[in-house]
């Protein structure tokens, strides 16, 4: 009978994956890190997770957007509420923001993302049509998503500093 391998913590790597997308689904926003020279930023943004990327609306012209792509260099966080340090958990992120182009990557994003904010139906008038196109025009914002190369996940449930590497699955 084979073991299965478990971190040094005794989970299996299966099972902290699963805690890293259920904190991940869980969660609202995202706060991406760029920087350009000497200088550092963070902009949180509403994100929807799907296919293990990130995706989100902004500004071409915003901050984050303008150095991400310039440097294709970026990082981001998410992290649930917490009150004392036991309940500190979240996801640390390296990687690249990428705009993503009209089609079907961005219908099935555009879908997605409607479905966790339904309040941005609310925008438009009853009976106006909603489709990717009349959001980015509504908004003056594009579709971007965020790419991880690398995603630790920390949770000091399972011990203080507990920060371990995690490759996120495939599924939604």
């Amino acid at each position: 009978m084979s073991k299965k391998k478990q971190n040094e913590d005794g989970l299996p790597p299966e099972q902290v994956a699963s805690r890293a997308v259920d904190l991940i689904n869980r969660q609202n926003t995202m706060t991406l890190a760029t920087s350009a020279g000497d200088s550092a930023w963070a902009a949180p943004v509403y994100y929807v997770y799907e296919r293990r990327m990130f995706y989100f609306f902004s500004d071409l012209e915003s901050r984050h957007i303008q150095e991400g792509l310039a440097t294709r260099d970026s990082s981001a966080a998410i992290h649930a509420p917490s009150s004392e340090w036991r309940d500190i958990c979240g996801i640390q992120m390296s990687g690249k923001i990428e705009p993503v182009p009209l089609g079907r990557e961005a219908a099935s994003a555009f879908g997605a993302y409607l479905k966790k904010y339904p309040f941005c139906k609310d925008f438009f008038k009853p009976g106006s049509v909603l489709n990717l196109e009349t959001f980015i025009g509504r908004f003056k914002a594009k579709l971007y998503k965020f790419v991880p190369d690398r995603v630790y996940y920390q949770d000091n449930r399972i011990k203080f500093g507990h920060r371990e590497l995690v490759k996120l699955p495939d599924c939604d």
